[in-house]
């Protein structure tokens, strides 16, 4: 199951997520492959690997495989992106197929359960090559009015999407960065609930003082801080993730 984590909004919590819910799965017995995809490089400097070495963007221009790109973190695979992706973007504007690179990349990555793409905040080249690559996505969103008027514009994307991508589904829209015991919290869920046939998954991820801390340890907070109510959220989160899954999968099959 390839998982796109996607929110054309910035500071939403998408490295964050792709890197716990990663984690999260591995530490349940899932093998896990997490791609950098944002020549930013937040999920590929907040797992502690330099951006100097080899990245993604030495497979798009067939200087090196991926198996040779890949580096192990926490159990979890990671292709790691550097500021060399933007050029991959311009190079690739023009070509045949242009939406087909990165999937054509992962074809050959068939040993892992999950395959979760951190994608850039914009409706760029890259993002559209990620949606392309991918059998669902996934949302995070920030409960407040700023990031609701965002979701109609990151779902009319999924749409469009769609002609070139027929298999794509939206897994889910993940609350993130919660606090429950603000008013706003319960005002926007319900109008997602009553406005919108998405799941709004039920599992939501918490505000926390030790998810902003890992990344200068390099690690996930999963690992950092095992039994911080964040790292608990992103358990629950990864047991639902793998439950929708399997649902969409035998939908699929049928």
């Amino acid at each position: 199951m390839i998982i796109s984590i996607v929110n054309h909004k910035g500071g939403t919590g998408k490295t964050t997520t792709t890197i716990n819910l990663g984690s999260a799965l591995t530490e349940a017995g899932y093998r896990v492959l997490l791609v950098d995809f944002d020549a930013q490089g937040s999920l590929t400097y907040s797992l502690g690997i330099d951006d100097q070495g080899l990245t993604i963007a030495d497979a798009f221009h067939g200087d090196a495989t991926v198996q040779e790109i890949i580096i192990e973190r926490e159990g979890m695979h990671i292709l790691p992106a550097g500021a060399g992706l933007a050029d991959v973007e311009l190079a690739i504007a023009k070509a045949d197929e242009r939406f087909n690179h990165l999937s054509n990349l992962l074809q050959v990555q068939t040993d892992y359960d999950f395959v979760l793409i951190d994608c850039p905040p914009s409706l760029s080249l890259l993002t559209l090559n990620a949606l392309a690559a991918s059998d669902s996505i996934l949302v995070p969103m920030q409960m407040d009015v700023l990031a609701l008027r965002g979701l109609d514009s990151m779902l009319e994307t999924v749409r469009k999407a769609k002609v070139i991508n027929p298999r794509l589904s939206v897994l889910g829209i993940l609350p993130v960065m919660v606090d429950t015991r603000k008013n706003m919290y319960q005002e926007i869920l319900e109008h997602i609930q009553s406005n919108y046939t998405e799941r709004v998954f039920p599992q939501v991820i918490h505000t926390s003082v030790k998810a902003a801390e890992a990344p200068s340890f390099g690690k996930s907070v999963v690992a950092y801080a095992p039994q911080s109510a964040t790292s608990i959220d992103y358990r629950a989160l990864a047991k639902e993730v793998v439950r929708v899954t399997k649902v969409l999968q035998q939908q699929c099959d049928h």
